[in-house]
């Protein structure tokens, strides 16, 4: 190469984390996503429970049945199982965090507005949105032996006990904790409707 000759610079390639969704009805899907930028989002009064009904009526709608969750305060984990082959896993993250993303501002908005503000971020000139949920699809694993499954499950409850938010389980109101030990939801918890594992 000649002294003055321009050396080209390489392409810049990014790459989309691509996950791949099978949804007959006996698989499993651990779904985790967060919200935006980390930030411990649902520990503001009112979003946990607001979050519960989107999912509540995401799986009604979709075709789902949640058998595990955790809302951690700035991620949530779901153990979910498609009850029908059509059952799609990106919609129903879809209809989780758009209607809860926009009650939360409808909430914020008399609350805090000044959070609203935060959480508004420029997509492109003339164009700005309300991100309350960490943009992308978030986190899916594809679970299909009783083993597998069950570790899901324990992983999902001890969450809050390895991040030090609580000594036991059943101390962190916001997980389906209470309906594998045959216990009652805390009163005034309004926690998405689960239905344990019981037979593997």
């Amino acid at each position: 190469m000649a002294r003055d000759e321009v050396r080209p610079k390489p392409a810049v390639v990014t790459r989309r984390k691509t996950v791949t969704h099978f949804n007959a009805p006996d698989d499993f899907h651990e779904l985790t996503f967060s919200c935006q930028g980390r930030r411990p989002l649902l520990m503001i009064p009112g979003c946990m429970g607001l979050l519960a009904r989107a999912v509540d009526a995401a799986n009604r709608n979709h075709g789902f049945r949640l058998h595990a969750f955790v809302f951690m305060p700035e991620h949530v984990h779901l153990l979910v199982a498609p009850l029908r082959p059509q059952s799609d896993v990106a919609r129903l993250l879809y209809a989780i965090k758009r209607p809860s993303s926009f009650r939360i501002k409808q909430l914020l908005a008399g609350a805090d507005p000044h959070r609203v503000a935060e959480l508004t971020v420029t997509e492109r000139p003339g164009k700005v949105a309300f991100r309350f949920w960490l943009e992308g699809p978030g986190y899916d694993r594809n679970l299909t032996t009783p083993e597998v499954i069950r570790a899901s499950v324990e992983y999902i409850h001890n969450n809050p006990v390895r991040r030090g938010l609580c000594r036991e389980p059943g101390e962190w109101v916001w997980s389906s904790w209470s309906a594998y030990v045959g216990g009652q939801a805390p009163a005034g918890a309004d926690l998405p409707a689960v239905e344990p594992l019981v037979d593997w």
